[in-house]
Parts: structure tokens; C-alpha cells; sequence
């Protein structure tokens, strides 16, 4: 299994697509030699990730179609990892990539994935870390993620990408209002999409009054107004993503924060792998007949019997 899988891993960073889809399915489904894969993976940061979130209908699909016109007309290679709403029936991704980025599903230089947030809270997949470390290792020039716009996701994107592109609509105007803290914390970039819409102006010059006001050492958020079904401000946005790539030169606290989280996790799963679940019913069933029953004193007394 151990050669099988540093072949993979060979074929992924050599650019192999199917190779890198294989590898994903390994990591997402948890199937035999994934742990293995993840172990023999090294951090490249070659690849800049990029994070686009918004609320549902900002265009963040149109946007992503509109960016990769773009960069690969300049010869980069892009990933697309695409977080979609899971179905309640069986986890599975609602919308396909084949739908949503058609144009770009066989290009050579663009590698498309939808992965389905199956219930996490944070609207990103649980296994997105482990994905985008995967993704890393393939010769790519950006990775960009693509979240639902949901509950915690804007934060979560905020740890995971190098840069943070917060989408917003004309009709945004109250939600700028009611999430100013929040968003001044998450964006990197404002983007305005559907500027052509009434009310454009109005948002956008909210939002630069917005990042004036929380300028940090006289620099302010970019914000910038796209149309993204026409191309316009593409150009605009697409510098403004390789100018913050440029300038970054430090891991963001937020990084450290979600891989920290990530590592607890990693541990607790770790400690808990041996607690026979099984087990564990069967004697709180029995203890739970006894007088006195405290589950705090149970639970002690349980991991007092693992060592």
C-alpha cells in the first residue's frame, strides 16, 4: 500500500489530474491509505490559495468562470475547489462542477472539484484542509475555494485562503450595516458584483467609506466593482488578488487559529480511537441501574479503566 500510495503522490505532483481526483476521493471518503497519503505530503506553499465567500446569489460562480478566463489567458494553472450545499439524502454535492464551470471542465490548465459540505457547520467540507494540502502539492499557480456563503464559513475561508474575496450585490446595502465587525475581519478584497444593477454606487461607496474608516496604517481594502457575466473589472480584481499575494509576507494569525483547531482535533481523534463505543452503552446501561449514578464520576472512573 506504501508504494501504491508514494506513486499517487508522485503522479500528483507531477501534474497528473486523475491522479489528484484519486487522491481527493482517498482523503474525502477516508479510504484505505489516506492517512498514508497525508503523511508523505510536504508544504510547498508554491501554490497561493484563494478564498471567494458571499452571500448566496452574489454571482461567486460567475465570478470564479470570469477569473479563470483570465489567468489562464496569462498561462496559469488553477484549482477550483467548489463547497456546495449538501443533499439532505446522501451528503452529495447539489450542484455539479460540470454544470457550474462547463466551459473549463477539460481545459489542461484547470483542475475542477465540487465537494459537498456534508452538514459541517462552518459551510466548508471537514475535510477541506486536508484536501487543499493535497491540492498544494499538484503544480498549480492559485487554488482558489469557492464556499456555500453560509453560517460560519466566511471565518473558516478566512483561516484556510492567503487571500480572502468577500462578494457582495447592490442588494447587500442592510447586510453591510448589520455585519460591519465581521466583514472588515474576513475580506481581504470587496468585490460589488452585478454593478450594472440599481444601487451599485450606493453599496460601493458604503463599502469605501467602510474601509476608510478601518484603515490600518493608511492602508485601506481594496473594493472593487465587476460585472462579472461581461468580464468587466476582471482585469481590476485579478491584479488586486497577485498585488496581496505579493505583499504577503507572514502566515496570518487566522491560519495558525484554524490549524490549531485542526490539530485538537486531529489529537482527540487520536486519544479516542481506542473507546470501544459499543462498550461504553453496555456499561453505562449497567451503571446507570446503580444508586447514586453521577455521569461525570462514570466517565472518570471509564478513562481511569483505559490506562
Amino acid at each position: 500500500m506504501r508504494d501504491k500510495i508514494k506513486q499517487l503522490l508522485s503522479e500528483i505532483q507531477a501534474g497528473n489530474f486523475n491522479a489528484l481526483a484519486r487522491g481527493i476521493t482517498l482523503v474525502e471518503n477516508e479510504l484505505q491509505g489516506y492517512d498514508e497519503l497525508l503523511l508523505q505530503l510536504r508544504d510547498t506553499q508554491s501554490a497561493r490559495l484563494l478564498g471567494i465567500t458571499g452571500p448566496p446569489g452574489a454571482g461567486k460562480s460567475t465570478l470564479v468562470n470570469a477569473l479563470l478566463t483570465y489567468w489562464t489567458q496569462k498561462g496559469k494553472k488553477i484549482a477550483v475547489i467548489a463547497v456546495d450545499p449538501s443533499s439532505p439524502f446522501n451528503y452529495g454535492a447539489l450542484l455539479g462542477d460540470r454544470i457550474r464551470m462547463s466551459e473549463f471542465y477539460t481545459h489542461p490548465d484547470v483542475f475542477i472539484r465540487s465537494l459537498a459540505t456534508r452538514g459541517a457547520l462552518g459551510g466548508l467540507h471537514p475535510k477541506i484542509i486536508e484536501i487543499t494540502d493535497l491540492v498544494k502539492n499538484a503544480p498549480f499557480d492559485i487554488i482558489l475555494v469557492e464556499t456555500v456563503g453560509v453560517g460560519q464559513s466566511e471565518v473558516e475561508i478566512a483561516g484556510l485562503a492567503d487571500c480572502t474575496i468577500v462578494t457582495l450585490i447592490p442588494e447587500s446595502g442592510d447586510t453591510i450595516q448589520t455585519m460591519k465587525a465581521g466583514i472588515m475581519e474576513i475580506a481581504n478584497i470587496f468585490v460589488v458584483n452585478k454593478a450594472d444593477r440599481e444601487a451599485a454606487d450606493a453599496v460601493y461607496n458604503n463599502l469605501r467609506i467602510l474601509v476608510h474608516e478601518r484603515a490600518k496604517d493608511g492602508k485601506e481594502i481594496p473594493v472593487v466593482k465587476t460585472i462579472a457575466t461581461e468580464h468587466n473589472g476582471v482585469e481590476t480584481l485579478a491584479k488586486a488578488v497577485e498585488q496581496y499575494f505579493a505583499e504577503l509576507n507572514s502566515i496570518p494569525e487566522k491560519r495558525i487559529q484554524l490549524l490549531a483547531d485542526k490539530c485538537w482535533q486531529l489529537i482527540q481523534a487520536q486519544r479516542m480511537k481506542n473507546i470501544d463505543r459499543a462498550e461504553l452503552i453496555k456499561m453505562l446501561a449497567t451503571a446507570l441501574n446503580e444508586p447514586g449514578f453521577n455521569i461525570y464520576a462514570f466517565t472518570q472512573h471509564f478513562l481511569q479503566l483505559l490506562h
